[in-house]
This record gives C-alpha cells, sequence and structure tokens, in this order.
C-alpha cells in the first residue's frame, strides 16, 4: 500500500511563484488547491501546529510518496504541516485521469441540486457539521465567485476505541446515497502512518473529498437525509477536522 503525503503550506512567497517553482520541480503532486477556509475547526488534535499561532494556509498539496519537498521549494515555504497515510493502490490507479474528469466534467455528469437549500436545516455553529448562517452566507459569497467550479475537503478523523470498523460501514452507505446524490466522491482516502517529525500523531484516517461545486456540499449539509447520517458520526469520531 503506498504512503502518500498530504501538506499544508504557509508561503513565504505568492502562490503563482511557488507554483511556477513546483511545475519544474521534480515533485508530481497528486493533487493542488489553494486553502480557502476550515469548515470545522480542530478542538483537540494538532491544534497547537495548525490554529495556535495564527498560520495563513495557502496551499494543499497531496503527493504520491512520502518524500520530502526539495529544498527548492522547501526555500520558498515559511511552514508546513505533513500527515502521511497509507492508500490503497486502486485509488491511484489512473488517478490524474479520474480527477481530471471530476474537475472538468462533461455535461450531463454533474447531478442538479436537490433543492434543499430553499428551505434548508440549519444550527448554530458547523462544528457539528451541519450548516450555520455563517456558513450559509460564506457559501452564497464564495458560490457566485470561484465556488461555481469543483472544490475539495480534507477530513482527518480520530476514531473512538474500536469504532473505525463501524464508522467504515456509515461511510460506504453515506457514499452510496448522501454523497453520491450530489456529486460527492472521495479522491484520496488513508489510514494515517506515523513518521517522526509529521503531524500524525492523534490521526486516525485522511479522506479528500470532491464536491462539483460548493453550492453542491451545502446542499448536502442542509438536506434532511443528510443529517440523518450525521447524528450517527457522533457514535464514532472523537475529532474531525475539515477544511
Amino acid at each position: 500500500m503506498p504512503v502518500c503525503s498530504v501538506i499544508l503550506l504557509s508561503l513565504s512567497v505568492p502562490v503563482p511563484q511557488f507554483l511556477s517553482a513546483l511545475s519544474t520541480s521534480s515533485t508530481t503532486p497528486l493533487t493542488v488547491g489553494r486553502v480557502v477556509r476550515w469548515i470545522i475547526l480542530p478542538n483537540s488534535t494538532s491544534t497547537d501546529k495548525l490554529l495556535a499561532q495564527n498560520i495563513h494556509w495557502d496551499l494543499l498539496l497531496t503527493l504520491p510518496d512520502s518524500e520530502p519537498l526539495s529544498s527548492d521549494l522547501q526555500r520558498l515555504v515559511r511552514h508546513q504541516w505533513i500527515v502521511h497515510a497509507g492508500v490503497p493502490s486502486r485509488l491511484l490507479q489512473n488517478f490524474e485521469a479520474k480527477n481530471g474528469d471530476l474537475l472538468h466534467p462533461k455535461a450531463g455528469d454533474v447531478p442538479e441540486l436537490t433543492g434543499s437549500l430553499t428551505k434548508p436545516r440549519t444550527a448554530s455553529s458547523s462544528q457539528d457539521l451541519e450548516l450555520s448562517p455563517e456558513l450559509k452566507e460564506w457559501v452564497y459569497t464564495f458560490g457566485k465567485q470561484e465556488g461555481r467550479g469543483a472544490v475539495s475537503m480534507l477530513n482527518l478523523l480520530a476514531f473512538k476505541g474500536g469504532m473505525k470498523a463501524e464508522y467504515l460501514k456509515y461511510g460506504a452507505e453515506f457514499a452510496k446515497s448522501v454523497g453520491s446524490r450530489r456529486g460527492g466522491t472521495a479522491k484520496i482516502v488513508g489510514t494515517v502512518v506515523r513518521k517522526d517529525g509529521d503531524g500524525g500523531e492523534g490521526w486516525d484516517e485522511v479522506a479528500l473529498a470532491h464536491y462539483p461545486s460548493i453550492w453542491h456540499f451545502a446542499d448536502m449539509l442542509a438536506s434532511e437525509d443528510y443529517q440523518f447520517f450525521n447524528g450517527l458520526v457522533p457514535a464514532y469520531i472523537i475529532s474531525n477536522k475539515r477544511i
């Protein structure tokens, strides 16, 4: 099982300059994305490294191996946070082509919104995987700009003792119903592999989820069927972070 790297970067140079250097380096990422915002703030695990220093994160990279960034790229980085995960080989087969289809879908490949945003279920906070008034307002602003295209959500999960198997059953059912109904799919899912000096301590699993747009993600959060599944999550998870 390949060990992949998930890296958050805070840059010391403008993003275009780093991306230009990345394109001419020996590093070939699986995915490159601009960090937009937190959906769920970490409240127990990795809070010191992710939040306490008030770091502005610029980019999220996923790499197909556990090799560090080259020294030429490291010089352009102010801060980085890394977690390693063993990812099933089947998910990485033809990854570039599959990812391209997700980012540039053909007509008819993207499902219509279900209409749940016309009468959304909301909550006071998004910390419990719900649509808060603040998040809803942000979605409506972001969705009229760059959020009209595909978005990815980084999920870091820590499980209660012995509950991972049960959560995987939940995840499989979720993917077949609520998630797929909005075009949601897991690009990368892996079990955290702890290495010296990385940020994996305390986390059990990492998942990079794709949605056709921020509207599809919000349509899911606002729906009755999602909240039914969401009610099952606290039984399995100690800590959950989405960015």
